[in-house]
């Protein structure tokens, strides 16, 4: 099979889906834990190497294994790249970290003008469509000798995290070992997956999250071909919140509605007019990546790609059917990367003045505390707070319980006597009530509010 030259990030939508239309997808091969002797990584070039998927066409998805060979070979053959195992599963698999640049960066001290994102790919095991784009895309990343993708990887840092959940990948399951959804573990981080997308952010403080995923559409009502949402928890902070949106309208769904696909508002059902009539997902949980990027000052989307048939062709063929759902996540992958090149300076200014503002508005107890509610959804009145805390003294005991997850978080605390107390005054303040609060829908523990 002979793969088409990269078109991803030349930020033309169109030539990128001519390239990974015939770039293959994926379907259904599980893998024990990793026991294969080691292999001495190929010589080919960055542009030669290709996925398991895409060497069958997209008739079956790429093993564990062979995303191991393929990393590795990768890795082996650019400069650009680096891959790190940056945690271990329940069952011991490796969770890797795969970080391109020109050339690759070790930290965020080492990113060009402090520009970062970062693709999480198949948290769920059994939507294994985003780990293939990931996978397509890095090598592209890697490859493309173009005078403007060159200068992109100068300026900015992309990371991958191609398989969030190898052992729910393994057993093609959507939860890990344990039986735990790990898109639900973003705030207590109590899973191994969990913890180490926690580190990979602390490490590179990603100016964009993109979140890819699959979904089981309802005929006549919810069934486009990619959906899509950004951060609604109210929480988020206003800058953040408005490039997500952005992001989200002006290229994500702009891009795939120019390649030819139908795209909505992941959660709505339309009717036959295009009118939404229902919401059945998206509200603003912050144990939840889109929510949670949002939190801690990041432009974040989630993507899911229809894993049903779309068309008779897709019916008819399987393959078919798995490059298409790999295609419409390359392009909306595509989209954030254009996004970035074309708003880095803002969107890093963004975040970067999200944080500051959390620190100030901690130290005085200004701004709102949000509870429930979402963007589109007011708060209970007994949700909101209109003169947050500056502070949560937590007993001995209550610190020992939440220790881990606060440090996981970088939320700093002191003593005071035989007490901690977690001061409002830094970065990670909108994560903290969400942790400490009774209030807090998915808190860990009821510390006592300190008044400013």
């Amino acid at each position: 099979m002979t793969r088409s030259p990269l078109a991803a990030v030349a930020s033309s939508a169109a030539v990128l889906v001519a390239a990974s239309a015939l770039a293959a997808v994926q379907v259904n091969a599980v893998t024990a834990a990793p026991s294969a002797a080691p292999v001495a990584p190929s010589a080919a070039p960055a542009e030669e190497l290709l996925t398991g998927f895409e060497q069958r066409d997209g008739a079956s998805w790429t093993t564990l294994p062979e995303e191991r060979s393929f990393l590795r070979d990768l890795d082996a053959a650019s400069e650009r790249v680096a891959v790190s195992r940056i945690g271990r599963t329940g069952e011991g698999r490796a969770i890797q970290l795969i970080t391109v640049g020109d050339p690759a960066p070790h930290s965020r001290a080492e990113i060009a003008d402090g520009s970062a994102i970062l693709y999480i790919c198949s948290q769920h095991g059994d939507e294994p469509s985003g780990r293939e784009a990931c996978l397509q895309l890095a090598r592209d990343l890697a490859s493309d000798t173009s005078t403007s993708t060159a200068r992109f990887l100068q300026r900015s840092t992309v990371l991958f995290i191609p398989t969030a959940n190898p052992d729910g990948r393994a057993a093609d399951t959507r939860e890990n070992a344990d039986g735990v959804d790990v898109n639900r573990d973003h705030l207590a981080l109590a899973t191994p997956e969990g913890r180490a997308m926690a580190r990979t952010f602390n490490r590179y403080q990603p100016d964009l999250v993109h979140d890819l995923h699959e979904y089981g559409p309802t005929p006549d009502v919810y069934d486009r071909q990619l959906i899509h949402l950004w951060p609604r928890n109210r929480n988020v902070d206003t800058g953040v919140y408005e490039h997500s949106v952005e992001l989200n309208e002006d290229y994500v769904a702009a891009q795939v509605k120019a390649a030819g696909y139908s795209t909505g508002i992941y959660g709505i059902w339309y009717d036959e007019d295009g009118e939404p009539i229902a919401q059945v997902a998206g509200d603003g949980d912050e144990r939840i990546l889109r929510n949670n990027t949002g939190l801690r000052h990041a432009a974040g989307i989630l993507v899911e790609a229809n894993s049903d048939p779309t068309t008779p062709g897709e019916a008819a063929d399987e393959s078919a059917l798995n490059r298409r759902r790999v295609e419409t996540q390359l392009i909306a992958a595509s989209a954030s990367i254009d996004f970035v090149r074309e708003n880095r300076a803002a969107l890093a200014t963004s975040t970067a003045q999200a944080r500051e503002r959390a620190v100030q508005d901690g130290a005085t107890g200004g701004g709102v505390l949000a509870f429930d509610g979402a963007d589109n959804e007011l708060p209970s009145p007994s949700a909101i707070d209109t003169t947050p805390p500056c502070a949560y003294r937590l007993s001995s005991a209550q610190f020992s319980e939440v220790q881990r997850t606060l440090r996981l978080h970088r939320i700093d605390s002191t003593r005071e006597g035989g007490d901690r107390v977690v001061s409002m005054a830094q970065a990670s303040s909108t994560m903290i009530p969400m942790l400490l609060d009774e209030r807090g829908l998915h808190n860990l523990v009821a510390g006592t509010p300190v008044d400013c």
